[in-house]
């Protein structure tokens, strides 16, 4: 085989495996929004379903007849020992929202705790399952089609994003967190993030430019993606702790939520638990997102013979540093824990969000390649 046959052989390769990897990524969204109407049914007739009303009425009743069972009766020779059954309760999580304020327990769920609800769930989660392993096909077949890591332009960072973000959903359910309360949220947001890529930001497969070719950009962006898609998780626990702490603070005054605001807070964990998680999530990735700012400075010396030259992109990742430290900073601070310190998070990961797309669109620097 001459040169040129394999070359046109290795570039129509390459396109076949481009245009798999838009198949896949639109794959991806059907599947996506499936799971998405999964999770709504999981929200909106889980805890009204019958089978799920009558599900929930049998096991009281059954508890109920455990418990009002007599003692168990042995004989030994020469007398009688009585056992007495145990009466087992299934423990109950309260956490404490403030010190001295309430005690809140814990939702049961998205699902509202039934077995309707509870079904609807689990086909929902299957249904997030397949579509990320479709995504993360569709990733693949992309970094394959150009040969090298698929994080050179806006579209191929988005697709990535979407998936790790997803990645982290899963794996949080994997390690049995109760977090399947995000599902509908995180769904909605990667649709989102998905259409928003293979429309306005679709990329066709093309090389990097010079600079971009070292392995530190297999290090510096695919941490710098990590981090986001942590932040974005504890912005959507963030943004729930705060209207899950206005419903508990109305109903400490004596005042009645809406029927359907009480319907969506009672499934949500305690204000105190969606807080104290969106923290931990914050600040078990804020010292990769330091790395990431490191690995960044020397992976410019290496290609622009300086360290730091408050490019927007660099400056921006220093002020969402700033903004994330101040956050944690608060948070280790009495005073402005609770509301104040997410308020905080969440003008963070706005400065995320800005470094991500404002930069990226609106201004011109190093960092920009591909025309986005």
């Amino acid at each position: 085989m001459t040169l040129a046959a394999a070359t046109e052989l290795a570039a129509a390769t390459n396109e076949n495996l481009a245009n798999l990897s838009n198949t896949l990524i639109y794959s991806a969204m059907a599947v996506y929004t499936l799971a998405f109407f999964a999770y709504i049914a999981e929200w909106l007739f889980g805890s009204r379903s019958k089978v799920g009303r009558t599900a929930a009425a049998l096991t009281a009743d059954k508890d109920a007849k455990k418990a009002a069972a007599p003692a168990v009766t042995v004989k030994n020779a020469g007398g009688t020992a009585v056992l007495e059954r145990p009466k087992v309760e299934r423990p109950k999580v309260v956490t404490r929202a403030a010190p001295g304020s309430r005690d809140v327990p814990d939702g049961p769920g998205a699902h509202g705790g039934d077995e309707q609800g509870d079904l609807y769930g689990r086909i929902a989660v299957s249904l997030t399952v397949l579509a990320f392993l479709i995504a993360f096909g569709g990733v693949l077949t992309r970094a394959l089609s150009v040969q090298r890591a698929p994080w050179g332009n806006m579209y191929e960072f988005n697709i990535t994003f979407s998936t790790v973000a997803v990645g982290v959903y899963l794996a949080l359910l994997a390690m049995k967190k109760n977090v399947r309360w995000m599902g509908l949220f995180l769904v909605t947001t990667v649709l989102l993030d998905l259409g928003l890529a293979v429309t306005v930001l679709y990329t066709a497969s093309d090389q990097l430019v010079p600079a971009l070719h070292s392995y530190w950009l297999y290090i510096h962006v695919s941490t710098a993606i990590f981090c986001g898609a942590v932040f974005y998780v504890g912005a959507v626990g963030t943004i729930l702790y705060l209207f899950k702490d206005s419903y508990e603070n109305k109903l400490t005054t004596g005042g009645k939520p809406g029927r359907f605001a009480t319907s969506v807070m009672e499934r949500l964990p305690a204000s105190a638990s969606l807080d104290k998680f969106s923290y931990r999530v914050n600040a078990a990735v804020f010292p990769l997102w330091t790395f990431t700012i490191i690995a960044g400075a020397i992976w410019a010396g290496d290609a622009w013979g300086r360290y730091w030259g408050w490019d927007p992109k660099e400056t921006w990742s220093f002020i969402t540093w700033v903004a994330y430290a101040c956050y944690l900073h608060a948070r280790a601070t009495a005073g402005w824990k609770g509301r104040k310190a997410a308020y905080i998070a969440l003008i963070a990961f706005a400065c995320w969000l800005f470094n991500y797309y404002g930069v990226n669109i609106f201004v011109t620097g190093k960092h920009s390649y591909a025309g986005v």
